[in-house]
């Protein structure tokens, strides 16, 4: 390959979007399962839970030849929680009310969003991240300014926002993080799930001057209230939701394999192969179990950090280690899990040295003399702790 060819030659992407990393499974659930619909959604309210949930390892078989698609297919699952908690969330949106997504960080609150909007429009990305510096245009509409300039306020001149593209197109947008917007951003959303439409008074006299939502809009937002910074969504607006509460996995197991299947992608897209034993990897799991918890498996008091011991964090890592055993080889790879524990906690409050010195003292030593080789070594890097 030429200089000249490398220079143009379009990059891979890091990860795809839903729609696009399962297109698949949605254009076989399409095919599958052909009853009623709720307007404009692409799959039946059930085909949406399989698709999040998956088919329990089960083979779905098409009625009959479908162009290129497979005729029979095992659905994978995607989520890993409770499937009551998704049933809720697309009956919800079948109401086409909004659904507000909450919990601790880490809990794959976003990634349940980008789900539910694939599988119910095709596309997840009609996205507002929050932040303290998102403005109102965001939720609502801008201008192209050239274009006013030149002509005014008109319907060409408008740049819709991603919510007002949901509602033309009668699909689900995603507002991520909503309470870092502050209130009176937020406050934008009132009007658009009450109303179901949008004024757009610079265009006041004309036809385009309210812009109504099409069947099948609605809005999918996350929150996580514990962080730091965040706005209190008025009474007004939390009425206009539902609230879903995401929770940790409870299962050890469904989360161990959770972290190991991301993580292995993870170090595949930075093109080694993934080798952290898994021994290595059930007591990683396990430690952040116990700090999450703040009772160890054995039932142990544990001092639970300020920083939350997510899954996504485990996966981090999980995903660390493996990069630094596919880079950098040598040595054993729990020699570096303290080190990575160390930065995981220290990232909101100092005392929480402290905290994982103390889980140290205590479940590992405590697990240590009880003969486990694992654990045991573990105590022994004490001092990396330092």
């Amino acid at each position: 390959m030429s200089l000249t060819d490398t220079a143009t030659a379009v990059p891979a992407r890091q990860t795809l979007p839903a729609e696009e990393r399962h297109a698949t499974e949605l254009a076989f659930l399409a095919a599958h399962d052909t009853g009623p619909r709720p307007p404009g959604w692409r799959l039946t309210p059930r085909s949406v839970i399989t698709f999040v949930c998956g088919s329990a390892g089960a083979a779905l078989a098409l009625p009959g030849p479908h162009g290129t698609l497979p005729g029979k297919l095992v659905i994978t699952p995607k989520f890993v929680g409770e499937r009551a908690l998704v049933e809720r969330c697309v009956v919800t949106l079948a109401g086409e009310r909004g659904l507000l997504l909450v919990g601790e960080p880490g809990t794959a609150k976003s990634m349940l969003s980008e789900l539910l909007s694939a599988a119910v429009s095709g596309t997840s990305a009609l996205t507002v991240q929050g932040t303290a510096g998102t403005t109102e245009d965001a939720l609502r509409y801008g201008w192209n300014y050239a274009l006013l300039l030149a002509q005014g306020p008109t319907p060409r001149a408008l740049v819709d926002s991603p919510v007002l593209a949901a509602m033309r197109s009668g699909r689900v947008a995603r507002v991520e993080e909503i309470t870092r917007c502050l209130p009176e951003v937020q406050d934008a959303l009132v009007s658009i799930l009450s109303d179901r439409r949008m004024s757009v008074p610079e265009l006041s006299g004309t036809d385009d001057a309210q812009v109504p939502a099409a069947p099948g809009f609605t809005v999918v937002a996350t929150a996580n209230l514990r962080d730091r910074g965040v706005s209190e969504m008025s009474a007004a607006l939390k009425r206009r939701f539902n609230f879903e509460t995401v929770h940790p996995i409870a299962d050890v197991g469904a989360e161990t394999a959770l972290v190991r299947r991301q993580a292995v992608a993870a170090v595949e897209r930075a093109g080694a192969v993934f080798g952290v034993d898994d021994a290595v990897l059930d007591v990683l799991v396990t430690v952040f179990r116990d700090l999450r918890a703040g009772r160890s498996a054995e039932g142990w008091d544990v001092e639970r950090p300020g920083t939350v011991m997510s899954t996504a964090e485990a996966v981090q890592v999980a995903a660390s280690l493996g990069v630094a055993a596919a880079y950098l080889p040598g040595g054993d790879l729990l020699d570096l899990v303290p080190g990575h524990l160390l930065g995981v906690v220290r990232k909101d409050d100092p005392a929480d040295h402290a905290r994982l010195l103390g889980y140290w003292d205590g479940p590992v030593r405590r697990r240590a003399e009880d003969g486990s080789a694992m654990w045991r070594r573990l105590w022994e890097l004490r001092e990396n702790l330092r």
